[in-house]
């Protein structure tokens, strides 16, 4: 009887034990991780959501998820992203057949597309701190943005391949033209196009405004976009966007 007594209470025990592991399970308190202290299923969905451009107009990285996006952008996984998106838009390019006029034209965006910009917001805490025009601009004119491999791969491709390449970028031409083309140059970038900077003429306008003005006028000069990429979804929306689109990762900051 003693002993029968026992071993019910053994199993309700568990029971117990057993209910209370599977509600910790489903609970958000399952994503915490003790070794950051922070809720990394929390940041894994906030990363997720913005790439998929489900989160918008989004100011800062959330504070708790800083060892997230550190994590993600220098512990190999952004990399292996690239690489993955770069590879299928090399397989894309393989099954394009080329007119002879010279008019099969490639968009490239450059901050954080063919240069990167990773050193700089590391300082900024990974996008934690509120942009800083002045801290970028210094940045930027210091020419000190490394070339992301796998897009200086992809680029070289292309301008073998016979593709006009065009670089487009929101950096202001008048300040940081030509910090920006010593820069791409010194990081291996020969032969594009023509590097398109913001004149005053779009000052003030919204990226995709000024983006999708730039492609209109260069399907207005017989241009015929095959690709287009970019880190931000602005890079990408609009008209004239290009027969394929192809978004990079990039979780440090937003550009409407």
């Amino acid at each position: 009887m003693i002993i029968r007594r026992m071993q019910r209470i053994r199993e309700a025990v568990v029971l117990i034990l057993l209910t209370i592991c599977s509600k910790a399970a489903n609970s958000k308190a399952h994503w915490w991780r003790p070794e950051t202290g922070e809720a990394w299923g929390y940041c894994l969905s906030w990363r997720l959501a913005v790439e998929a451009n489900n989160i918008r107009a989004w100011r800062t990285v959330p504070t708790e998820c800083l060892r997230h996006v550190e994590t993600y952008m220098i512990g190999g996984q952004y990399e292996r992203d690239v690489t993955l998106i770069v590879d299928n838009i090399w397989n894309y390019v393989d099954t394009i057949t080329l007119s002879n006029d010279g008019f099969d034209a490639w968009i490239l965006d450059v901050d954080d597309t063919c240069i990167s910009n990773l050193f700089y917001y590391r300082g900024k805490r990974y996008g934690c701190e509120p942009f800083d025009p002045l801290g970028f601009k210094a940045w930027a004119l210091s020419g000190e943005s490394p070339a992301i491999p796998d897009v200086l791969r992809l680029f070289n491709k292309l301008v073998e391949t016979g593709f006009k390449v065009f670089l487009v970028t929101g950096r202001d031409e008048q300040t940081l033209g030509q910090a920006t083309i010593e820069n791409l140059e010194n990081q291996g970038y020969f032969g594009y196009q023509r590097l398109i900077l913001r004149s005053g003429a779009y000052k003030g306008l919204s990226a995709i405004t000024y983006k999708s003005a730039i492609r209109k006028q260069l399907v207005g000069e017989g241009y015929r976009i095959w690709g287009n990429v970019g880190d931000q979804w602005s890079d990408l929306q609009g008209e004239c966007a290009g027969n394929r689109t192809f978004k990079l990762p990039n979780p440090m900051y937003f550009i409407p």
